[in-house]
């Protein structure tokens, strides 16, 4: 807001220049009258209101960071909360250094409707619709903040939800920016949906003559003696059969919830080595490719 008042001011004194000089004294009090919307004893205060939120923000982030690390089953809610506060704080912020720095009057009101509605129609529309796609957002949650989501092939952690974005951070550690008019459109898969658990799931592939019972045994053992594991949920192994031009095979799907989301790869790469090992003990094979010939005349 304060930048678009400065540019009008600019605007204004571009006009005074071009004007020839019998008009000066009319745009000198035109010039006098935007100067005194201003509230310059109101600016120094919006500056301190400001660095307030921020440190505000700063703190909580700390304090949220801190629960995450020493109380793994509060985090979740922690992080629900900030985001809650954070939304807040903006709000509260902007809406004080507007009060602040200008003198709310008839003429800003008549300035906000007439020459800054023209701005924010064309050059803030698209911030404009991220705002309204946030408080929609905010309200419908679609997803929270430390859910594990994929949105447009990627996939990671929802870490903030602003008033005109999400931030998302991959398991590669890269933090995505995604507008939020993004979600109003597009489809969001959320694996856990608010709760510490997810469920993971892991295919095996073993050739069709292998004891499949056996097979069943040896993955569901894995899975229930990983320190991963949330034992709590039920672990189901799945058998069918797979057919593709190269192999015939029988696919094992196993599905199982990990404790904690953060231990997603942990859990997998602990299952399958494990399980890998066990089927070399126990001579299961995996498929073997097989070599198609061309008849040729």
């Amino acid at each position: 807001m304060n930048k678009n008042i400065l540019r009008h001011l600019f605007i204004a004194l571009g006009l005074l220049t071009s004007l020839p000089v019998v008009a000066a004294e009319p745009n000198l009090e035109s010039l006098t009258e935007i100067a005194n919307l201003i509230r310059w004893s109101g600016v120094f205060m919006s500056v301190i209101v400001v660095f307030i939120a921020w440190l505000m923000l700063k703190f909580t982030q700390n304090i949220v960071d801190s629960i995450g690390s020493q109380f793994a089953q509060r985090r979740m809610l922690a992080q629900k909360l900030q985001s809650f506060f954070q939304f807040f704080v903006y709000m509260t912020a902007g809406i004080s250094v507007f009060m602040l720095s200008f003198r709310v009057d008839d003429r800003v009101l008549t300035l906000i409707g007439g020459t800054l509605a023209v701005s924010v129609g064309f050059a803030l529309k698209d911030l404009a619709a991220s705002f309204i796609a946030g408080l929609t957002v905010m309200i419908d949650r679609p997803f929270q903040v430390g859910d594990r989501v994929t949105f447009e092939g990627h996939y990671g952690d929802i870490i903030t939800i602003g008033l005109r974005s999400v931030r998302m951070q991959t398991l590669t550690d890269d933090i995505i920016t995604i507008p939020n008019n993004k979600f109003l459109s597009d489809v969001v898969i959320s694996g856990n949906y608010g709760a510490l658990d997810m469920q993971v799931v892991i295919p095996f592939y073993v050739a069709l003559d292998q004891d499949l019972t056996l097979a069943s045994d040896i993955i569901r053992e894995a899975a229930a003696s990983s320190r991963y594991i949330h034992l709590p949920k039920p672990i189901v192994v799945l058998v069918k059969q797979d057919i593709s031009d190269s192999y015939f095979a029988i696919k094992l799907t196993l599905k199982a919830y990990v404790l904690d989301i953060k231990f997603e790869k942990l859990f997998e790469t602990d299952i399958t080595l494990r399980v890998m090992q066990e089927f070399k003990k126990q001579s299961i094979c995996p498929p073997s490719i097989m070599q198609s010939t061309k008849l040729s005349r």
